[in-house]
């Protein structure tokens, strides 16, 4: 894996962004979580490259938001974790913003694929 890609974990359960955080730095990367969506935007580097692993439960993230973060962002890559298999709210989202959607409760070898394959994008 790439460690200089950043990755931020964004959700309001501060323990499952523990263990993401902690897992993702076994692999050697660099993370950091947030558990709002303002802080988010507030700790994206301008102009650098990020992997942001967005809890879709915990917060209320809508497809305006998603593409307002995206245009200010261009290089940011989301991946979004759910508990729910179907997010009509995010219709636009899911099809044209979001990397992969993955399940709850969250498989970390599926995170760490998911995220090799964006850093090799």
């Amino acid at each position: 894996m790439q460690p200089r890609v950043p990755i931020l974990v964004v959700g309001g359960d501060e323990e499952q962004a523990q263990e993401l955080r902690s897992a993702l730095e076994s692999e050697h990367c660099r993370t950091s979580s947030v558990h709002s969506l303002d802080t988010l935007e507030r700790n994206i580097e301008e102009g650098v490259r990020h992997v942001v692993i967005l809890d879709l439960d915990s917060l209320a993230v809508d497809n305006r938001y998603i593409r307002k973060l995206r245009k200010n962002n261009p290089l940011v890559c989301l991946i979004g974790l759910s508990s729910r298999t179907f997010h009509p709210e995010l219709r636009e989202a899911m099809s044209k913003h979001i990397y992969a959607c993955l399940s709850k409760p969250v498989d970390m070898e599926e995170v760490i694929y998911w995220i090799r394959s964006i850093c090799e994008d």
